[in-house]
Protein backbone atom coordinates (compact mmCIF):
# COMPACT_ATOMS: atom_id res chain seq x y z
CA UNK A 1 0.00 0.00 0.00
CA UNK A 2 1.19 3.51 -0.75
CA UNK A 3 0.80 6.47 1.55
CA UNK A 4 -1.83 7.93 -0.77
CA UNK A 5 -3.58 4.55 -0.84
CA UNK A 6 -3.62 4.47 2.95
CA UNK A 7 -5.39 7.83 3.21
CA UNK A 8 -7.91 6.78 0.57
CA UNK A 9 -8.54 3.55 2.50
CA UNK A 10 -8.94 5.45 5.80
CA UNK A 11 -11.21 8.13 4.32
CA UNK A 12 -13.46 5.41 2.87
CA UNK A 13 -13.76 3.85 6.32
CA UNK A 14 -14.44 7.21 7.96
CA UNK A 15 -17.43 7.77 5.66
CA UNK A 16 -19.13 5.04 7.71
CA UNK A 17 -18.60 7.07 10.89
CA UNK A 18 -16.09 7.50 13.68
CA UNK A 19 -15.89 6.13 17.19
CA UNK A 20 -17.23 8.28 20.03
CA UNK A 21 -14.68 10.82 21.19
CA UNK A 22 -13.74 12.91 24.16
CA UNK A 23 -11.13 15.61 24.22
CA UNK A 24 -8.85 17.38 26.62
CA UNK A 25 -5.85 19.66 26.79
CA UNK A 26 -2.34 18.81 27.91
CA UNK A 27 -0.40 21.93 28.85
CA UNK A 28 3.18 20.78 29.18
CA UNK A 29 6.48 21.09 27.40
CA UNK A 30 7.48 17.56 28.38
CA UNK A 31 7.93 15.51 25.19
CA UNK A 32 6.37 12.42 26.76
CA UNK A 33 3.24 14.32 27.79
CA UNK A 34 2.99 16.06 24.42
CA UNK A 35 3.16 12.72 22.63
CA UNK A 36 0.56 11.30 25.04
CA UNK A 37 -1.77 14.13 24.05
CA UNK A 38 -1.09 13.57 20.36
CA UNK A 39 -1.69 9.84 20.77
CA UNK A 40 -4.99 10.36 22.58
CA UNK A 41 -6.07 12.96 20.00
CA UNK A 42 -5.12 10.57 17.21
CA UNK A 43 -8.05 8.38 18.20
CA UNK A 44 -10.24 10.88 16.33
CA UNK A 45 -9.08 9.06 13.18
CA UNK A 46 -10.56 5.75 14.28
CA UNK A 47 -13.50 4.67 12.16
CA UNK A 48 -16.39 2.66 13.53
CA UNK A 49 -15.62 -1.04 13.36
CA UNK A 50 -11.87 -0.31 13.34
CA UNK A 51 -11.43 -3.57 15.21
CA UNK A 52 -12.88 -5.44 12.24
CA UNK A 53 -10.44 -4.18 9.61
CA UNK A 54 -9.44 -7.18 7.51
CA UNK A 55 -6.16 -8.89 8.35
CA UNK A 56 -4.77 -8.25 4.86
CA UNK A 57 -5.32 -4.49 5.32
CA UNK A 58 -3.65 -4.59 8.74
CA UNK A 59 -0.69 -6.31 7.07
CA UNK A 60 -0.58 -3.69 4.28
CA UNK A 61 -0.69 -0.67 6.58
CA UNK A 62 1.82 -2.33 8.89
CA UNK A 63 4.21 -2.79 5.99
CA UNK A 64 3.80 0.88 5.09
CA UNK A 65 4.72 1.84 8.66
CA UNK A 66 7.74 -0.45 8.77
CA UNK A 67 9.12 0.68 5.40
CA UNK A 68 9.84 3.95 7.16
CA UNK A 69 9.34 6.36 4.27
CA UNK A 70 5.83 7.60 5.19
CA UNK A 71 5.27 11.05 6.65
CA UNK A 72 4.93 11.35 10.42
CA UNK A 73 1.15 12.11 10.32
CA UNK A 74 0.64 8.95 8.26
CA UNK A 75 2.68 6.92 10.71
CA UNK A 76 0.68 8.37 13.61
CA UNK A 77 -2.60 7.36 11.97
CA UNK A 78 -1.33 3.85 11.22
CA UNK A 79 0.00 3.43 14.74
CA UNK A 80 -3.34 4.45 16.30
CA UNK A 81 -5.23 2.01 14.07
CA UNK A 82 -2.83 -0.81 14.93
CA UNK A 83 -3.00 0.07 18.63
CA UNK A 84 -6.75 -0.50 18.59
CA UNK A 85 -6.83 -3.66 16.50
CA UNK A 86 -7.13 -6.86 18.56
CA UNK A 87 -4.85 -9.02 16.45
CA UNK A 88 -1.42 -10.55 16.82
CA UNK A 89 -0.41 -9.05 13.47
CA UNK A 90 -1.09 -5.50 14.71
CA UNK A 91 0.67 -6.28 17.98
CA UNK A 92 3.73 -7.78 16.30
CA UNK A 93 3.97 -4.84 13.89
CA UNK A 94 3.95 -2.39 16.79
CA UNK A 95 6.53 -4.45 18.65
CA UNK A 96 8.79 -4.39 15.62
CA UNK A 97 8.31 -0.64 15.04
CA UNK A 98 9.08 0.05 18.72
CA UNK A 99 12.49 -1.55 18.32
CA UNK A 100 13.56 1.44 16.21
CA UNK A 101 10.86 4.14 16.19
CA UNK A 102 11.20 7.58 14.67
CA UNK A 103 12.56 9.83 17.41
CA UNK A 104 9.48 12.08 17.35
CA UNK A 105 7.23 9.00 17.79
CA UNK A 106 9.24 7.27 20.51
CA UNK A 107 6.69 7.75 23.30
CA UNK A 108 3.71 7.80 20.92
CA UNK A 109 4.56 4.32 19.67
CA UNK A 110 5.12 3.01 23.20
CA UNK A 111 1.65 4.22 24.24
CA UNK A 112 0.28 2.44 21.17
CA UNK A 113 2.04 -0.79 22.02
CA UNK A 114 0.69 -0.66 25.57
CA UNK A 115 -2.83 -0.12 24.25
CA UNK A 116 -2.51 -2.93 21.73
CA UNK A 117 -1.33 -5.28 24.47
CA UNK A 118 -4.50 -4.41 26.38
CA UNK A 119 -6.76 -5.05 23.35
CA UNK A 120 -5.03 -8.38 22.87
CA UNK A 121 -5.59 -9.37 26.49
CA UNK A 122 -1.92 -9.34 27.45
Amino acid sequence: MTEKGFWKFLNNLLRQGRINQMSGVIDSEEPQLQQAGTFIGGHALLPKNHDKIARNKIIEIGELLLRGNAAIPTKEAIIVILANHPSRKALNTLRKYNQNPDEELKFFSQFALDECLMWNGL
